[in-house]
């Protein structure tokens, strides 16, 4: 073995910390750039555990071919007999949200209605007249290309002038809208090895990139974040949430399990009528270091202890 540990990755900001943790603690690792990569199936695996790190975001920073790569090399690892982990389960999940609207149905976990297409008329056809809705991608990231509609003409209009929207996978979906209460935003749950880390109120003012890395979204509000903006807003803001209901976190750890994740983050919000909706599923976990830090603890030296106590069980 080459290494103990290999990261595989796509955007060098995110993963700055994790890096640090990892040389700080004398870890063993290389990483794999997403971006610029070959493999060899027949020579697989060259390290005791891989660590997947890859985004569905990828494309919007130009970066189309990491994720079929990611996705194609977990394969290889894993068939090869490597321990992968947030490994091709956990990544074809993360790249599917309709895949994550059914297991949410499997599982009984409260979701919003949705319907994937590739063909508008088709569509409206099964959607009906239930507007606003959301437009969203079937691989998301980052809340690209996102839009709130509220009418089958706009959803006709929007579909028209950005034939873009279908990149990269030429396949949509319409989500059920629900208002929030602006000043309790939505709330993002982490877990590590099936157990919550910590949780967080996330208010957004109307934006959707809800991405909790210090790169996107810093306290500043001076983020260098490659989802533009569709209008000025103020800056997400990010709230520690010490009282996250026990069912909340229940129906977090069945979408882990479930999903075969071993980090990742959760998102739902409070409907008017009190249910909690979840709509996301993440497999790479930007950790946000100041919440982490009010609960007494760094995330990422978290991580590692995890990552460790791989390493030694191969």
């Amino acid at each position: 073995m080459a290494h103990d540990l290999v990261v595989l990755y796509e955007h060098p900001e995110w993963q700055k910390p994790l890096f640090a943790a990892l040389e700080q603690r004398g870890v063993d690792f290389a990483p794999f750039d997403l971006k610029r990569g070959a493999f060899n199936p027949s020579a697989v695996p060259e390290a005791k555990v891989y660590f997947n790190q890859a985004s569905p975001s990828a494309y919007v920073r130009g970066n189309t071919r990491a994720v079929p790569l990611a996705y194609s090399l977990m394969r290889s690892l894993e068939l090869g007999g490597a321990l992968v982990l947030n490994g091709s389960r956990a990544f074809s999940l993360e790249l599917s949200k309709s895949a994550q609207a059914g297991l949410m149905q499997k599982l009984g976990i409260g979701h919003p209605r949705t319907v994937a297409f590739n063909a508008a008329d088709a569509a409206l056809e099964q959607w009906g007249e239930e507007w606003p809705a959301l437009l969203k991608p079937e691989q998301g990231g980052s809340g690209a290309r996102m839009f709130l509609l509220h009418s089958a003409d706009e959803f006709r209009r929007l579909l028209r002038d950005r034939p873009d929207l279908w990149f990269p996978d030429n396949l949509l979906m319409l989500q059920e809208y629900f208002p929030v209460n602006p000043a309790h935003g939505i709330v993002r749950m982490e877990f590590l090895d099936g157990e919550l880390l910590y949780a967080m109120r996330v208010v957004s003012h109307g934006a959707f990139n809800l991405c909790p890395s210090e790169v996107c979204n810093p306290e500043s509000g001076e983020g260098h974040c490659a989802i533009p903006k569709a209008a000025p807003t103020p800056p997400v803001e990010f709230y520690p949430y010490p009282e996250v209901p026990a069912a909340a976190v229940e129906a977090g750890k069945q979408l882990m399990a479930a999903g075969g994740l071993d980090v990742g983050g959760i998102e739902y919000l409070e409907a008017a009528d009190g249910r909690l909706i979840f709509y996301d599923v993440n497999a790479n976990s930007n950790l946000r270091v100041p919440i982490a830090r009010s609960f007494g603890f760094e995330p990422f030296e978290r991580v590692v202890d995890y990552l460790v106590r791989q390493i030694a069980a191969r």
